[in-house]
């Protein structure tokens, strides 16, 4: 019988992901600065570190199947510590690139281990506040890691938030070996195949999975493209100081911390395909005040559309995810890593394609939030001409 990691110790754990977008953000322009390359190149790092992190979903979860959680969970770590001690280093924006790779598989394999470990430790009803303990310290860090870092780039210089990361993964890891067991049952089933393709291609073909699944890679490259943007027009063009990006930012965290315990209040009150226009709604939204006020220099401007657009992020994800699942009751395990690779790594590399295309930031960032009403109206269009030729 497997033993029980101490749900303490998954909280640690799972920290290492958001401090791993949110603590260095104040320290974008001086990163651009120290390295003499642009903003979006730096910006860049956020997109390469969660399109890593979104393709190694694919590869984490049979590997922790096949070999244990703790020994992923160690992989992990030692590949984030390996990236944040590199991207300290580095004296170029390509050698940074390389350590948020590093990083971001190394977070997906931690993240991995978490949550199969919470699945094998408790029961599916302990399980279910425990994920939600998890989803709780994932929304509160990015209201307190862009102030740290604010403060230690202002204090020292941006290479000190990597130390940071660097110090608190050691941390981690020194009491994980002292405290973390293997939770891997032993009648775990491993797949001859590391990854079987075929097994992917039903669910990619199920057209509910396909339309809830595209609305959660857009809702997320909102976020994402949101992550990357703010610096720039905040600190950049704003000329807002590290800590007071830091408070604005903190507030957003905060505005999804009370979308996403709200989100299901509004979901039962409505219905799922109402609360879903509302949602969608609001990012459409959010895109056209951001063009209108893209003229007025002060920080609400910017940061009350994307208040708007954050709140509809969180109930789209609170009724999408579970939506495109619904029909996989079989193969939740695969479908749901199949999700997580679109939701990350199909975001990131949509986010990086925007940023390709020399956009302002605020325009860059529109674009993205009126992407969740296409996506909506064409699936809606297909499904009509489907009914009528039928």
């Amino acid at each position: 019988m497997t033993q029980k990691a101490p749900i303490y110790l998954f909280l640690l754990l799972i920290i290492v992901s958001p401090m791993g977008i949110d603590i260095f953000l104040p320290a974008l322009p001086q990163m651009a600065e120290n390295l003499q390359t642009s903003m979006i190149n730096v910006q860049s790092t956020i997109p390469i570190f969660l399109a890593a992190l979104g393709l190694g979903q694919l590869f984490a979860g049979p590997l922790a199947d096949r070999y244990g959680r703790k020994p992923m969970i160690f992989v992990g770590l030692i590949l984030y510590i390996v990236g944040a001690v590199v991207g300290s280093m580095a004296l170029q924006i390509e050698v940074l690139w390389f350590a948020r790779v590093l990083q971001g598989l190394g977070t997906c394999a931690v993240s991995v281990g978490v949550m199969s470990g919470v699945r094998d430790s408790y029961s599916a009803e302990r399980s279910a506040s425990i994920y939600s303990y998890i989803n709780g310290v994932i929304c509160v860090i990015p209201a307190l890691a862009p102030l740290v870092g604010g403060w230690l780039s202002e204090t020292w210089s941006w290479r000190s938030t990597f130390y940071f990361m660097t110090g608190y993964a050691v941390l981690v890891m020194l009491i994980a070996l002292w405290k973390l067991p293997e939770t891997r049952p032993q009648d775990t089933i491993v797949q001859d195949k590391l990854i079987n393709w075929a097994q992917y291609k039903p669910i990619i073909q199920n057209p509910t999975f396909r339309f809830n699944v595209g609305l959660v890679m857009l809702a997320m490259a909102i976020i994402i493209a949101f992550v990357s943007i703010a610096p720039q027009r905040l600190m950049v063009e704003l000329s807002l100081s590290p800590t007071a990006f830091s408070l604005w930012f903190g507030s957003n965290a905060i505005i999804n911390i009370i979308a996403s315990f709200t989100a299901p209040m509004v979901i039962a009150r409505l219905g799922k395909d109402r609360a879903l226009q509302l949602a969608i709604g609001m990012c459409t939204l959010a895109a056209v005040l951001l063009v209108t006020l893209s003229h007025i220099a002060h920080p609400f401007a910017f940061m009350g559309p994307v208040f708007i657009a954050s709140t509809g992020f969180c109930i789209v994800l609170a009724i999408c995810c579970g939506a495109a699942l619904a029909p996989f009751a079989q193969r939740a395990g695969t479908a749901s890593s199949l999700m997580g690779f679109f939701q990350m790594a199909g975001a990131s590399v949509l986010v990086a394609a925007i940023g390709a295309l020399s956009l302002s930031s605020v325009h860059a960032l529109a674009l993205a939030t009126i992407l969740p009403i296409c996506w909506y109206g064409i699936f809606k269009r297909r499904s009509k001409l489907q009914q009528a030729t039928h």
